[in-house]
């Protein structure tokens, strides 16, 4: 097998984007995102999409790709990501994948398993609970339900925790087991790279980069994106805060700490993810020289 998918992984603000430019310019390659909130075009300041500077040196996929509108499945990604590889392979014997979301990468990595019909009317009760008794209902129904899953999702969005309690509620199985089942046969070996530091210097950086959004005008990109706040694809960090705060439930002050605090809790789901996963091999943001030598090692270049 000569080709090579190169996974960079992290939590929130913990450098990929610098990472995998440069590894993509020694490997004169792509990089596919694989962080779901970078896919849609309207919400760039709150997902800290890469610089119009950075997207020009090298070519990426999987980011702006959307509009907030459209329905879109970490099964969608899977199929998409896999037919844009088996193009990208024809040019390329490595290419790069980026991001920090666990499922999305598992799922391109690995496959996932099929999930089975659920009934309408299960789907109408928890979206019914969910309206009357609001996100805490959700919350600790999924954490009583399926507690491997509910330390790793984000809890910030109804989407993601509705979706998992339909298949609780549905099969009487944990959501968690339906992607923990098999692995499917890939035509390219994944070199899985994880990033992480010092929690108080990645906690540092989480806060200066919220610090750097606002003064980079989210507080604007969220109010122009308000009237469409219901949508799947702003029940994310650094929006849902700043929408309390037009709602008048928060100030500013407690909404910008608030993006901070939840932010941390995010990135912390997230390294709960990917230490789960033995494959991924972990270093120091700022150890580009011992992460490029060992890709060099396992790709024999």
């Amino acid at each position: 097998m000569n080709n090579f998918l190169i996974v960079i992984a992290g939590p929130t603000a913990i450098g990929k984007t610098d990472l995998a430019i440069t590894l993509a310019r020694r490997l004169d390659t792509v990089i596919l995102s694989s962080d779901s909130r970078q896919f849609y075009r309207q919400t760039s300041i709150g997902t800290a999409k890469p610089s119009g500077e950075e997207l020009k040196a090298v070519p990426h996929y999987f980011i702006n790709s959307l509009d907030i509108t459209d329905n879109y499945s970490v099964g969608s990604f899977e199929r998409d990501a896999l037919q844009l590889l088996d193009t990208q392979f024809k040019q390329h014997g490595a290419v790069l994948m980026v991001g920090g979301s666990g499922l999305y990468i598992r799922a391109v990595c690995e496959g996932l398993d099929e999930f089975p019909a659920i009934s309408e009317d299960i789907r109408m009760q928890i979206n019914l609970k969910f309206k009357v008794e609001g996100i805490t209902y959700l919350q600790e129904t999924l954490r009583q339900l399926d507690p491997d899953y509910y330390a790793i999702v984000d809890t910030n969005n109804p989407h993601r925790m509705i979706r998992a309690l339909e298949i609780c509620m549905g099969t009487g199985q944990t959501f968690s087991s339906f992607w923990t089942r098999s692995t499917t046969e890939r035509p390219f070996k994944c070199i899985k790279i994880a990033l992480n530091t010092d929690r108080a210097a990645l906690y540092e950086r989480i806060n200066k980069r919220v610090d750097k959004m606002m003064e980079l005008g989210l507080e604007a990109e969220a109010r122009e994106l308000y009237p469409q706040k219901e949508l799947n694809a702003l029940q994310t960090v650094g929006y849902q805060e700043l929408f309390d705060y037009f709602d008048g439930i928060h100030t500013l002050t407690e909404a910008v700490e608030l993006i901070k605090r939840n932010t941390r809790r995010y990135a912390k789901r997230q390294l709960t993810w990917l230490r789960k996963d033995p494959d991924f091999l972990w270093f120091e943001p700022t150890d580009v020289e011992g992460i490029w030598q060992r890709i060099k090692e396992i790709m024999e270049i």
